[in-house]
């Protein structure tokens, strides 16, 4: 798949999300990448053998203070190579795409990775 269509794969799900989530992101950004750098992987704490789908760096906003300002924004990254080695279907990968975004925006609202778990959104 070519980057353009990953990036509007990602696109697409950030549009269907609902409104109680759009309205929350402020300040971020989403980064489509073809896959991590090793810095990425140690962040994620995965081995340079291991997929890493996604990634959030930032404040989540359940650790912002009032001093919180003037800053860059906090960036999520979704790596393509990962999906498209894990997904034998376009289905398959736009459903993975949608649950990582999802996962990687839970992490900017502050829901530590046993809940998102919990949720559905491991």
């Amino acid at each position: 798949m070519r980057k353009s269509e990953f990036e509007s794969v990602i696109e697409d799900a950030l549009e269907q999300l609902p409104n109680q989530f759009k309205r929350a992101l402020n300040n971020v950004s989403i980064a489509v990448r073809w896959r991590p750098t090793g810095d990425e992987l140690d962040r994620a704490e995965i081995g340079d053998h291991g997929d890493l789908f996604g990634l959030y760096v930032g404040v989540p906003l359940t650790h912002r203070g009032e001093g919180y300002n003037l800053v860059a924004p906090d960036t999520i990254y979704i790596y393509q190579r990962a999906h498209e080695r894990h997904c034998r279907t376009k289905d398959q990968l736009v459903a993975q795409a949608r649950k990582t975004l999802l996962h990687e925006i839970g992490h900017y609202l502050g829901i530590e990775e046993d809940r998102l778990h919990e949720l559905g959104m491991g």
